[in-house]
């Protein structure tokens, strides 16, 4: 696998083998030239070949697959779209269709997302008049199959984004029952921030020889991130919060559940912070408004659970708040790589009251971090910018970096679950939420869609081992008690 040079972000992208026309509306919104897994997959996904890529969120990689295959596509027909992006979240899946649509467009190509949480009415009518290209949740992709409102035996390249995010979620069992209905002789890209375990079984098994690139190291486009322990009691946590992110700016607060992130919204309200919340229990349309509210500026924070740490896609957040501790070091990595993207710096801070105190020393041994060194303190609010621990890895030039220095290389379990190294069980997890999206509490389409027929079971989020799951070999209960 080939690390890049980072003088690959100065390509042009006529340089590449872009067309002139996509080069123009890329210009029209100021991207000039080739990030680095751009400049090192474009041509040979041009080429027509499989390509394999190991980058980081944020790394542009929408464009590297988007861009080849918008260019190489040629016209669908009813019911038979040629190209197929698979996305672990319904977040992620309807921003690759936003940031493909205007391409797709210069060559009257159509495109469409489809995830759970909505109705299926609208999208088999989208299908029925005809789609080129459609990004999808596994789930509810399976789901229309099944209904025989889409076909892919006509597919002719087939993307699977954010590999490791399938992994983790437990979607990879659906990803080769998918990829087994297309044709044998379509084109498979495929990107992930690890290309271990499970992700190198989907290699092996639908890519032919495909090219690896890796560009990890050298992204000089993420910014420096500096992490905070910051030892509190739980009562000040609100007003510790309300200051962070008056000081820093737009903020994600990472709350372990569902009610505490909604919880924590009214109490920022108290002290003057306008706030989004984005979780589980919240529709498709909510979650956008959230996104749109944070993103235009017109809430300053944005409350999240852990179902939306690779759901949320903001190149200027400036700092994450662990205001709840992540579960294991995999989760703490996932949510702080919210911030430090696009060339810019971030901060985050990590809440330690004194119930969590060992849990959070297991996460900084998991981490990496010199323990020894290591300290929770107490914040000086006035004093922010100078509040900075530095033992060995603490600072990050791009935080998903440590998914490679550590995870499947210190024996991490399969799905990136760490667990406790000296009691043998998993960390403390109460009343954690794990993403399981569309089956949740409110998610849940109507018991009939707009067209009178009886509305599916949703799977677009389900993990493998959730119960009902009529693949699943596993009789483990869902991750997500509330």
């Amino acid at each position: 696998m080939r690390p890049e040079s980072p003088t690959d972000q100065s390509v042009a992208f006529s340089a590449l083998g872009v067309s002139p026309q996509l080069e123009k509306v890329l210009a029209q919104r100021g991207i000039l030239t080739a990030f680095p897994i751009q400049a090192a997959t474009i041509p040979e996904a041009l080429a027509g070949r499989d390509v394999c890529g190991k980058a980081p969120t944020g790394s542009g990689k929408t464009l590297a697959f988007g861009l080849a295959l918008v260019q190489r596509l040629s016209p669908g027909s009813k019911k038979t779209p040629r190209a197929l992006i698979l996305a672990p979240t319904r977040e992620l899946a309807s921003q690759i269709e936003r940031e493909i649509a205007p391409l797709a467009e210069t060559r009257g190509l159509k495109t469409l997302s489809i995830y759970g949480g909505t109705s299926y009415g609208p999208q088999r009518q989208r299908l029925s008049r005809g789609v080129d290209i459609v990004v999808a949740c596994p789930g509810r992709l399976e789901d229309l199959m099944e209904q025989g409102s889409i076909s892919l035996r006509t597919m002719e390249v087939v993307v699977v984004d954010e590999a490791d995010r399938m992994a983790d979620m437990g979607f990879l069992p659906a990803v080769r029952r998918i990829l087994s209905n297309t044709p044998k002789e379509r084109q498979t890209l495929l990107f992930s921030a690890t290309l271990e375990g499970e992700v190198d079984r989907i290699i092996s098994e639908f890519q032919k020889e495909p090219s690896k690139h890796d560009v990890t190291g050298g992204d000089d486009d993420s910014g420096v991130v500096t992490t905070n322990f910051v030892r509190v009691r739980s009562t000040d946590r609100n007003e510790l919060t309300a200051q962070l992110i008056d000081a820093h700016g737009p903020t994600v607060v990472f709350c372990r559940t569902k009610h505490g992130a909604d919880r924590v919204a009214k109490q920022l309200e108290g002290h003057g912070v306008t706030s989004a919340v984005i979780h589980g229990d919240r529709s498709q349309a909510q979650r956008e408004k959230a996104l749109r509210m944070f993103t235009q500026g017109r809430a300053s924070a944005l409350i999240a659970t852990d179902v939306a740490a690779r759901g949320i896609h903001v190149d200027d957040v400036a700092c994450v708040v662990h205001y709840d501790p992540p579960a294991d070091d995999k989760d703490y990595i996932h949510r702080s790589g919210r911030t430090g993207r696009a060339g810019n710096n971030g901060a985050v801070y990590t809440f330690v009251t004194d119930e969590k105190r060992k849990a959070v020393m297991r996460l900084q041994r998991d981490l990496g971090f010199d323990t020894s060194s290591v300290h929770s303190r107490d914040l000086d609010l006035t004093q922010i910018e100078k509040v900075v621990i530095t033992p060995a890895k603490e600072t990050f030039r791009n935080v998903h970096e440590a998914l490679d220095s550590r995870g499947e290389e210190r024996g991490a379990p399969r799905g990136g679950r760490n667990f406790n190294r000296s009691g043998g069980g998993r960390p403390d997890r109460a009343r954690s939420e794990r993403p399981r999206s569309d089956r949740q509490r409110g998610d849940r389409p109507a018991d009939r869609d707009r067209n009178g027929a009886p509305a599916a079971r949703d799977r677009q989020d389900r993990p493998s081992g959730y119960a009902g799951n009529r693949d699943s070999r596993s009789s483990a209960p869902s991750r997500d008690r509330q």
